[in-house]
């Protein structure tokens, strides 16, 4: 039963979680894009909303993998330790960042597409894409801190 669990929570993140990173890179190239204006825009501003939406529903779709996780470390009697535990607050990190910095970045550029470019929220919302490469970054930085800490595994006794 660990083997087909293990097998899903791993799957799960990269069906879910794996999307979500890849768009989250991408948002910040292709919002600067679509802002600066130029012959491009339209389909630049198709490309913005198509990865925002895709960043929504694979995190929303997301969440499946540390409830996955919570429970492949329950079947294998690894719930209290100290690399699991390190994991779960990154993870928990991870989906802070996503949802107080990144998606709310993502929406203001995806609102400031509609706006006239003299328009004060306009500026503001080119302004706030400063901190999206950032905030990008550390998000994929937390789950691949993730990952790293799922395979090394420091001190585990599973021998898995």
């Amino acid at each position: 039963m660990a083997k087909f669990l293990l097998s899903l929570h791993v799957l799960a993140s990269v069906l879910f979680v794996g999307p979500v990173a890849v768009a989250v890179s991408m948002f910040p190239r292709r919002a600067r894009a679509a802002l600066a204006g130029g012959p491009d825009r339209a389909a630049e501003a198709g490309t913005l909303r198509l990865l925002h939406r895709i960043t929504q529903v694979y995190a929303l779709l997301g969440i499946a993998v540390p409830v996955m996780g919570i429970g492949v470390a329950q079947v294998m009697d690894v719930l209290g330790q100290s690399w699991l535990i390190v994991s779960m607050v990154l993870t928990a990190l991870a989906a802070l960042s996503l949802l107080l910095f990144v998606l709310p970045g993502q929406q203001a550029a995806v609102d400031a597409l509609g706006l006239d470019a003299e328009a004060p929220e306009h500026g503001k919302a080119v302004q706030g894409l400063r901190l999206l490469p950032m905030t990008a970054g550390v998000f994929n930085l937390l789950w691949a801190v993730v990952v790293v800490l799922m395979i090394i595994r420091p001190g585990s006794t599973t021998g898995a």
